[in-house]
């Protein structure tokens, strides 16, 4: 039996735990999007809270086109220059570089801004995608430029005349664009697995506290283990388990890195009902303590 069996809660494991920002911009001509530069972003936040580590419950993308420096995405470190593009997802974990080091476009969107195209919430709902791109200066750096800047045009319009039907089709364009870009690794195929994959990503998200039980998320989703395996199996290479594992192991070393909530705590939260067991799985998934994980890579507030 899982230590815990409700699935369907709609738990986000530990949210309050990491500072986080909602989407709050000022003044903006339309509801739900907007587009400013880091610079100007950096200005406006309080006391360097874009270095800290931080979440946000919105979708944000920025293309670097001055400078150098650095972007941190869930302990990983993405070396940016002019051709990064950057997409960070609702719930990742992430902290800026020293303001004034690069410089580029950055739009903001809540998940319900773009056009509801197919293609679009399939991409709007994979909060598991990559988060960083190297176009450098060929076709594909060409058209996601093309397309900011036409998002930048229609929405700093006078009088605060933009449309939002029409910044909404010129999102959607850019993400479909995104889509398409060469991944790599984990990341390699995604919808190789389908809806039935797509579906099940969606659910993990919201459960992944509440189970850690493969049957528990067939059952919710109405196919068998079997099902769930075989589409995971072909978007990542791993079973429906491992997959679930991965995804628990992602917000323990989040927590224990980026909180100061204890131990007992951050199990509790995960939904093991004995430390000692969250400390099993979290060494064989991690190949580290959950004391010594968070001795080398704690970060404090």
């Amino acid at each position: 039996m899982s230590e815990a069996s409700d699935i369907g809660s709609g738990l986000r494991a530990g949210t309050d735990a990491i500072p986080g920002f909602g989407f709050n911009p000022p003044a903006a001509p339309v509801s739900g999007f907007e587009v400013t530069d880091l610079d100007a972003l950096h200005g406006r936040m309080p006391g360097g809270s874009l270095q800290r580590v931080h979440r946000v419950d919105f979708h944000t993308i920025t293309l670097i086109t001055e400078g150098t420096g650095e972007h941190t995405v869930d302990f990983v470190s993405y070396p940016c220059r002019p051709g990064t593009l950057l997409w960070i997802r609702p719930g990742q974990v992430q902290h800026f570089g020293r303001p004034g080091t690069m410089n580029g476009p950055h739009l903001l969107f809540t998940p319900a801004f773009p056009s509801r195209l197919a293609s679009t919430v399939r991409l709007i709902d994979e909060w598991y995608g990559p988060a960083c791109w190297q176009l450098g200066a060929g076709r594909d750096y060409a058209a996601v430029s093309t397309l900011v800047g036409q998002l930048r045009s229609e929405f700093t319009r006078p009088g605060g005349t933009a449309s939002p039907e029409i910044l909404q089709l010129l999102l959607a364009t850019a993400l479909l664009h995104i889509g398409r870009l060469p991944r790599h690794g984990a990341h390699a195929d995604p919808h190789a697995g389908g809806q039935t994959y797509t579906r099940f990503r969606t659910e993990l998200e919201y459960s992944y506290a509440a189970t850690r039980r493969a049957e528990d998320y067939a059952h919710r989703l109405g196919y068998t283990v079997k099902t769930l395996t075989r589409a995971c199996l072909a978007a990542t290479g791993q079973t429906a388990k491992q997959v679930i594992d991965a995804r628990v192991a992602l917000e323990a070393q989040r927590l224990l890195a980026h909180s100061d909530e204890p131990v007992t705590t951050i199990a509790r939260h995960l939904g093991f009902s004995e430390p000692t067991n969250f400390g099993k799985f979290f060494t064989r998934h991690t190949g580290s303590t959950p004391g010594d994980f968070r001795r080398t890579h704690h970060t404090p507030r």
